[in-house]
């Protein structure tokens, strides 16, 4: 669990980073900037935990040794002594600066922030804030002077949250640190210069990270090896992938072996998903416990991704949420195909 509300950030530098590859180029700070003003510092701290939830966390890596990664490097000489926030945040732009290649990467403010007095699971301590905001917004200036009003406007910075987001927890050093970050502007593949390029992240295998895996695992294998291997139509695949998500939402601790029987009741259904978790697994490098304690943030992540909906044409949507066998498939004698559904009330 991650508290923000009570922490405090004490001091705060702010530089431009523009994109390499259109020579942009960098504007950096020489000082931290005067956030003092109560009003001001309220809106800059709001500004800063809206971005970051703490439900899954990451970890530095490096294939030769973790002092070869540039960001916990620095943030080791931050936490070591923060009166070197400037120095060492000019280098955390200079590095991302370096990553920004990509052309859907846009220019904007650097945010590097030190962070008093976060609890994260039940733990006190301090963190490097890292934030970028790149969205800009016209807004509109009236003032009222007497008995006459002007209108004006101005661009600027969105209050609500960064576009980028990355909180170093000074914790679990030796391996790694603690870390949190989202992306709420570019998400995919080609935009992973944040967690990828430029941090270099491993998830950290907690109980979010086991629960967010596991059931991605099961909608790839229900939606392409399921689908493929049984010819199942689209009925058949949303019934398996609402009794996967009943399963979880059902259940405070995951079991493997309880899970497959719940959700496959054919036993060549779950020979075939015990095939296809062990390729996956090879395949993307991962290492999932038999089990582990449910994350609800996680559940609610991925339900929002499996589909319980069939499309038909651009005719007709038909939602299923429940029991598969009211519902038929078939064809009639003029070769159209149809759907037969079975029900107790309309509502």
């Amino acid at each position: 669990m991650l508290r923000l509300e009570e922490s405090s950030f004490q001091s705060l530098i702010i530089h431009r980073v523009g994109n390499r590859s259109l020579e942009e180029g960098l504007q950096l700070s020489d000082s931290p900037v005067d956030a003092t003003d109560p009003a001001l510092h309220a809106v800059l701290q709001q500004y800063f935990i809206s971005a970051i939830t703490g439900d899954e966390m990451f970890h530095f890596k490096n294939e030769v040794s973790l002092d070869q990664n540039e960001i916990y490097h620095l943030a080791r000489l931050i936490f070591a002594d923060p009166t070197t926030l400037t120095e060492h945040s000019r280098s955390i732009a200079a590095h991302l600066y370096e990553q920004s290649t990509h052309p859907r990467i846009r220019a904007g403010e650097l945010y590097v922030v030190v962070f008093r007095d976060v609890v994260v699971e039940d733990e006190v301590t301090d963190a490097i804030g890292i934030f970028k905001s790149e969205s800009r917004e016209t807004f509109l200036q009236v003032d009222l002077a007497g008995h006459m009003a002007s209108i004006g406007h101005q661009e600027g910075i969105p209050a609500r949250k960064p576009d980028k987001a990355c909180l170093i927890f000074n914790l679990d050093a030796d391996r790694g640190y603690r870390v949190c970050i989202s992306d709420h502007l570019n998400r995919s593949t080609e935009a992973g210069f944040w967690k990828d390029d430029f941090l270099c992240l491993s998830p950290i295998g907690n109980d979010f990270y086991q629960t967010n895996q596991f059931m991605n695992l099961t909608k790839q294998f229900v939606t392409k090896q399921y689908a493929e291997e049984f010819e199942a139509g689209k009925a058949d695949q949303i019934d398996l992938l609402n009794r996967s998500v009943d399963y979880f939402r059902q259940n405070e601790v995951f079991d493997q072996s309880a899970f497959t029987e719940a959700v496959f009741e054919d036993s060549d259904v779950r020979s075939s998903f015990t095939r296809f978790e062990e390729q996956y697994r090879q395949d993307h490098d991962i290492d999932l416990d038999e089990t582990f304690t449910i994350s609800i943030p996680a559940v609610k992540k991925q339900s929002r991704v499996f589909k319980s909906v069939i499309k038909l044409d651009r005719n007709f949507h038909i939602y299923v949420h429940g029991d598969k066998s009211l519902i038929e498939q078939g064809v009639d004698e003029h070769g159209r195909k149809y759907y037969k559904l079975y029900y107790q009330e309309e509502g």
